[in-house]
């Protein structure tokens, strides 16, 4: 099932290709991969209001969650409704949409109506827009209310979610659909599983000096998210002078080392940007990436297709971690213990095994390595 019932006019693809051409200039934020899909899904104002919001300063990878989320709502409302979203949502539309994604298995099985439609799922599916069965996590749903709230007003308009009717659905919902948390990555990518990884990429191929570099920037910046891995580009480098392999020997070898801008981050404020620091092995890592790659600005990791031909797309989120995936699959370790996540907390359990104090939570940990005195500290070193 596809969410064009009908057979595209050509007035209707000028269109699409309009919406398409309009969001490269959000290339640098939104995944240029999607660029299509979101042109089909979202409308032109649609378009407008997410080049209004980076215009506006808004962080990159809020940007990308909004973008993703815009997509899902609009296609939703087409399926379930057969109309665009409307601007703003009443609340009849609030309460179908948590309907259709907070529901009770064990009703389903005696009453197919309840929950999502089949008919709904299945264009949904067919988009690629829905993958997991059974009910959606309650914190998804949560995130896509909220986005949905925070372009209704970016509009200038007012909506019902703080309708004591949507909370108390909502309420209701995750009570009757309860869902096991589950912990994003069973386990840490510490010191010695990076070796193995590192040792599958050893080689001097494209693929191996991206993965080599990715790796060693994802965990030695302090375990980053696998969206800020994806979003980093050429520009966010600075070149730094090099430091003493040990900062209280003067008389030691010297390393190379960068800063990096992340921009701002789940960690930062509104008004803040955060910097991490390389040392070392993974600043060798990422400049011969680069340098090989004759990459000079824009992404600065990128597919590479099977020709060894690379893209001017950068990685999205998802193929970080499908890397990762399959150097532990290399490496003979269960691909499915571990994930992306896996490096931010490992950094955190690899810090702790060297005793070098940080903070339990990985939020007041990035806070710590951002502000620290970076370059002279034991937390810029667990791989150099």
């Amino acid at each position: 099932m596809r969410l064009l019932k009908s057979a595209p006019t050509a007035s209707s693809d000028e269109a699409r290709v309009a919406r398409a051409e309009a969001l490269d200039a959000l290339d640098a934020i939104l995944p240029f991969d999607r660029r299509d899909q979101l042109a089909a899904l979202l409308t032109d104002e649609d378009v407008a209001t997410l080049k209004h919001l980076a215009n506006q300063g808004m962080g990159d990878n809020t940007l990308r969650a909004l973008a993703s989320d815009f997509g899902y709502l609009e296609a939703w409302c087409q399926l379930a409704t057969g109309s665009p979203l409307p601007w703003p949502a009443p609340e009849a539309l609030l309460l179908k949409f948590v309907a259709h994604h907070l529901w009770d298995p064990v009703e389903r099985a005696d009453n197919p109506d309840h929950g999502m439609p089949v008919e709904v799922e299945a264009g949904l599916r067919a988009e690629g827009l829905l993958r997991a069965d059974g009910p959606h996590a309650p914190d998804t749903v949560r995130r896509r209310l909220t986005s949905w709230s925070i372009l209704t007003r970016w509009r200038g308009l007012t909506g019902e979610f703080s309708a004591p009717s949507l909370k108390t659905a909502l309420r209701l919902a995750v009570r009757a659909a309860p869902r096991q948390r589950r912990r994003k990555s069973k386990k840490a990518v510490t010191g010695d599983v990076l070796t193995k990884l590192l040792s599958t990429c050893a080689g001097d191929r494209l693929v191996d000096l991206r993965d080599r570099a990715l790796l060693l920037t994802a965990f030695a910046s302090g375990g980053r998210r696998r969206s800020e891995v994806a979003g980093l580009r050429v520009e966010d480098l600075i070149d730094e002078e090099p430091v003493n392999q040990n900062p209280a020997d003067k008389d030691s070898p010297f390393l190379p080392c960068l800063t990096i801008n992340l921009g701002r981050t789940k960690t930062t404020t509104a008004d803040d940007d955060a910097h991490v620091v390389l040392i070392g092995r993974p600043v060798t890592a990422l400049k011969l990436w680069l340098e090989t790659a004759k990459i000079e600005s824009g992404p600065l990791f990128r597919r590479i297709d099977q020709w060894g031909n690379i893209d001017r797309r950068a990685l999205t989120p998802q193929s970080v971690n499908l890397i990762l995936k399959t150097r532990c699959k290399r490496a003979g370790l269960d691909s499915g213990a571990f994930s992306a996540h896996g490096l931010r907390s490992g950094y955190l359990t690899e810090a702790a095994n060297r005793g070098v104090s940080l903070h339990k939570s990985v939020t007041q940990a990035a806070s710590y390595y951002n502000n620290a005195e970076r370059k002279s500290g034991r937390a810029a070193r667990l791989v150099v």
